[in-house]
């Protein structure tokens, strides 16, 4: 799940409103938990400012729970200069399903690194969003399939039962 901070789902998307990635986010973690898989919240930090912008903080829906984890960073993506690939692979985890916003920042880039780290990678293409609705629809298209395969939240869903 990544960068789903108030600050950036207030933020106006497209194709999707960020509540409604929120809402779809949640059902997946939900969903995850129940599972006894893995839910990864990534967030970020700006550097070198003394303080974060207000709404820099979780959603109230996607508070880190008991066996999360929480990834905060300082770049686009959630790979470099953290932990994460190493606490992934600590919990037998082969496959990440990518979530948030901005699909063609945070979250091209974290898939982007989660391939190079060799996890396989799924892109729940209704529970992100772009900038803007073109520049979702192409990477839905065009280049997140180089990367995973793009299925819906509902399928993911099915997938879990």
């Amino acid at each position: 799940m990544v960068d789903l901070m108030p600050r950036i789902v207030e933020q106006d998307m497209g194709p999707h409103k960020g509540s409604d990635v929120v809402a779809r986010a949640s059902r997946l973690v939900t969903a995850f938990r129940r599972a006894g898989g893995t839910v990864v919240l990534v967030r970020v930090d700006r550097p070198g400012v003394a303080e974060q912008p207000p709404g820099s903080g979780f959603v109230p829906e996607m508070q880190p729970q008991p066996g999360d984890i929480a990834v905060v960073k300082r770049t686009i993506g959630a790979f470099y200069g953290t932990d994460l690939a190493d606490r992934l692979r600590e919990r037998g985890v082969d496959t990440v399903v990518m979530t948030g916003i901005a699909t063609t920042m945070g979250v091209e880039s974290t898939a982007r690194a989660a391939s190079d780290h060799g996890f396989e990678v799924i892109f729940a293409s209704d529970a992100m969003s772009g900038m803007t609705a073109g520049e979702h629809e192409h990477a839905l298209t065009v280049v997140l399939p180089r990367f995973g395969e793009v299925v819906t939240t509902d399928e993911v869903l099915e997938r879990l039962r």
